[in-house]
């Protein structure tokens, strides 16, 4: 591993550990009772009056994926009207890295956050090349409630993009601060982390194997709409208008067995070429506009469609893809001990989906193509001691290109 690239990691999660136990540390001060003024005791009066505090344990919410190796760690603490929150997005195989600090006020009528971010992406792990590219920003968002099932949004976001590579950063020339605005609408749950990507904080979102885990009740739906405008105006070098909507339904078969549909579209209401005489002679299509990588849409990955790896499909401008899982149980409600674990229930799951990706609006309508894939998972919950995690699996393979059988697993902590 090269010498550069361990620094970065190093430092990075030092400076960031620090920072998480001086948060914790300051959260738990000022929630207990031990932080006011203490009650005087007279003589003769038994200490035992004084109210006695429960220490809590304390576990950091936890996502682990494999064979990718992401771990997501986020800690979290809720002092009367304010909720601050660190996070750390890290993979072991390439050496990524994010750090992102919150702070969110909830207030009767919106709900204002602030965050600073740093990402650090890696590109080259089978030749141990120091080559990465980095995000630095800052982001305003605002949530007003209209209802429990209803919410409007509004995001204002500055991004820095810098990178050591000779290509990108010829490219980079051309522009490298990304000033945008966003705003959108979300009907469902509010904490669906999936859906508040689409109108809030897209780098943070923890990515799931299966739908159900966004809480969807019996015969429940969903749907979110954002409309993005990066403008090229005072710091901003970027000129586009992205457009990206979800939707999602519950449909009960039984009382036990359900399947969740979901769909997902994504599309350019404007993007500006540039200039060919100004690309370096080496460049791919994504360069071609003045949008920044991070802002195509994906057709692969562990919230996509599951059979497909990272680099089999290259990213577009113009995106749809619907997927639907069918949920049957094992056992529910039970306690089955086994390695050392209480398995409590146990759902299989079947999977299957569909889509397709580039940068003519005319995919959609050209049957060619659409990239089909199948699967079979699982998802279990377990309890380690007072402990309790998520586990979830799935072995899906597209039907269609040279995308061999992908396998994914998730650990996901709650407490």
């Amino acid at each position: 591993m090269p010498f550069f690239r361990l620094r970065i990691r190093r430092s990075a999660l030092v400076v960031l550990g620090l920072f998480l136990q001086v948060l914790a540390g300051a959260a738990a001060r000022a929630q207990s009772p031990n932080a006011q003024a203490p009650t005087p005791v007279t003589s003769g009066e038994a200490s035992d009056d004084q109210p006695k505090v429960r220490e809590q344990p304390f576990l950091p919410r936890l996502d682990v994926f494999f064979p990718e190796g992401d771990l997501d760690l986020r800690v979290n603490h809720l002092i009367n009207k304010v909720f601050f929150e660190g996070q750390v997005k890290y993979n072991f195989i390439k050496g990524d890295i994010s750090a992102f600090l919150r702070y969110r006020y909830y207030g009767y009528q919106r709900t204002t956050q602030f965050t600073v971010f740093d990402t650090i992406e890696f590109q080259d792990v089978q030749k141990f090349s120091n080559d990465f590219d980095r995000v630095r920003g800052t982001l305003l968002l605002m949530q007003w409630p209209h209802s429990f099932q209803q919410r409007t949004y509004g995001l204002v976001e500055l991004d820095r993009i810098s990178s050591n590579r000779q290509d990108i950063a010829q490219v980079l020339l051309l522009g490298h601060t990304n000033t945008f605005l966003r705003f959108g609408y979300q009907v469902g749950t509010p904490e669906d982390t999936q859906s508040n990507a689409i109108v809030g904080e897209s780098r943070a979102a923890t990515q799931r194997l299966f739908t159900a885990y966004r809480e969807i009740g019996p015969g429940g739906a969903g749907f979110t709409g954002a409309v993005t405008y990066g403008f090229p105006y005072g710091l901003g070098d970027f000129d586009y208008v992205k457009l990206e909507a979800e939707a999602l339904k519950r449909f009960d078969v039984s009382a036990n067995t359900f399947l969740i549909g979901r769909i997902h579209a994504g599309s350019f209401l404007r993007k500006d070429r540039r200039d060919p005489a100004e690309l370096p002679i080496t460049h791919d299509k994504l360069d071609d506009y003045t949008v920044p990588r991070s802002e195509f849409f994906s057709l692969s990955g562990r919230d996509n469609l599951r059979g497909l790896s990272s680099s089999t499909v290259l990213p577009g401008s113009e995106e749809l893809h619907t997927t639907a899982e069918y949920f049957f149980p094992w056992f529910l409600d039970a306690h089955h001990e086994f390695l050392h674990l209480d398995w409590q229930s146990w759902y299989w799951i079947l999977y299957t989906g569909a889509g397709t990706v580039g940068f003519d609006r005319k995919i959609y309508t050209d049957l060619s193509t659409y990239i089909p894939d199948a699967g079979i998972g699982f998802e279990s919950s377990v309890k380690l001691g007072k402990y309790g995690f998520f586990l979830s699996g799935i072995v899906a393979h597209a039907l269609k290109g040279n995308s061999g059988v992908e396998a994914r697993v998730s650990v996901k902590s709650y407490h």
